[in-house]
């Protein structure tokens, strides 16, 4: 069995408007909610034997939040470009390229391309929650998949079930 967690960047800061987009950090908002949605990771369990994370300052700094240990220099970690504002069919020719090996797999993102791509994967789950996750994605959420495949080459539509579509407002 495979096991996929999808966490959106936490909330962005708009205040500095001469950033580029890539540049730009998290406000005070996205500071708090990280730790918070990183304390609901763990609750799963859910321990990322991979971690693919966009490049991006708002990634990299959600990442860090969530768990400092995990953004530290280590070969489970990988800041990729391609996956920096992708669609979800990138991120899913992304995991598909996963070692085997690997059992469970962080991907920390954006929307468009994060939201979708836990649409295209969750073919079951509670109902309540793949409600939600229809509705939207919004920062610092996550979704929680899993997989009976046992390769993330064989991973494809409708394939997951949704063990949990979390938001920071549920949690506070």
């Amino acid at each position: 069995m495979l096991s996929l967690a999808l966490l959106r960047h936490a909330k962005s800061s708009w205040d500095a408007s001469d950033l580029e987009d890539f540049d730009r950090p998290l406000n005070a908002r996205g500071r708090a909610a990280a730790p918070v949605m990183g304390d609901a990771l763990r609750d799963f369990p859910f321990a990322p034997e991979i971690i693919l994370c966009s490049p991006a300052k708002r990634t990299r700094e959600t990442l860090h939040l969530i768990d400092p240990n995990l953004s530290e220099p280590r070969d489970d970690v990988r800041f990729e470009q391609q996956l920096y504002l992708t669609n979800a069919e990138t991120l899913l020719e992304r995991l598909r390229h996963v070692p085997a090996t690997a059992k469970t797999v962080l991907i920390v993102g954006h929307n468009p391309g994060l939201h979708e791509l836990a649409l295209m994967l969750a073919g079951r789950g509670d109902a309540k929650s793949i409600s939600r996750l229809e509705d939207k994605f919004p920062t610092a959420a996550l979704a929680v998949l899993t997989f009976p495949q046992t390769a993330w080459r064989d991973v494809g539509p409708a394939s997951g079930y949704l063990e949990g579509f979390i938001t920071p407002r549920d949690r506070g």
